[in-house]
């Protein structure tokens, strides 16, 4: 269901979770969230991004989040190349596969532990692909988090190339919106 906030913004209700671009009220959510997912913390995020860097994220692409009452459940980032050229490990990814001209740089993508299995993965990937349309977005997904190889399948990703990053095996996925 589609709807629109009053501030104007586009809203996308599924499970009665609200998909929407992100703002600078969000930051500390997605910081949260990102920081419960770390390694460290049993998940398996590959970076760990400052919160400056997420607001220049937030304003060059879409940053989409997924709102459970007034918290972050989940979030996706985008970035262009050049913005990310910094990253090591973006680096090495679009070494392996640059993609085309005006491909950007998908993720990393979040969701909750309380929320997984609810579509929130997909319904934020929709979100993104009805606002960036015909574009390329490239990603990296571990090769040993399989959750997450199938979940990109099944929003109809496909495997490009791979490289091996601080001795941790990758695969470089690809779409086009």
């Amino acid at each position: 269901m589609n709807n629109l906030h009053a501030s104007g913004k586009q809203i996308v209700t599924r499970s009665e979770a609200d998909i929407v671009r992100a703002s600078g009220d969000d930051l500390e959510g997605i910081v949260a969230l990102q920081a419960a997912n770390q390694p460290a913390c049993g998940g398996m995020l590959s970076a760990c991004l400052p919160r400056f860097r997420i607001m220049e994220m937030m304003r060059e692409m879409p940053l989409i989040v997924a709102h459970r009452g007034d918290r972050v459940a989940g979030f996706l980032m985008t970035g262009t190349r050049a913005m990310n050229a910094d990253v090591p490990i973006i680096r090495a990814m679009l070494t392996a596969y640059p993609g085309t001209a005006d491909a950007y740089v998908f993720g990393p993508i979040c969701v909750s532990v309380e929320e997984r299995g609810n579509g929130l993965a997909q319904a934020m990937f929709s979100e993104l692909r009805r606002l960036v349309p015909a574009r390329e977005g490239i990603l990296f997904i571990r090769r040993d988090n399989p959750a997450s190889l199938r979940a990109h399948e099944k929003m109809g990703m496909r495997e490009v190339a791979g490289f091996v990053f601080d001795e941790i095996d990758f695969a470089v996925q690809s779409y086009f919106g």
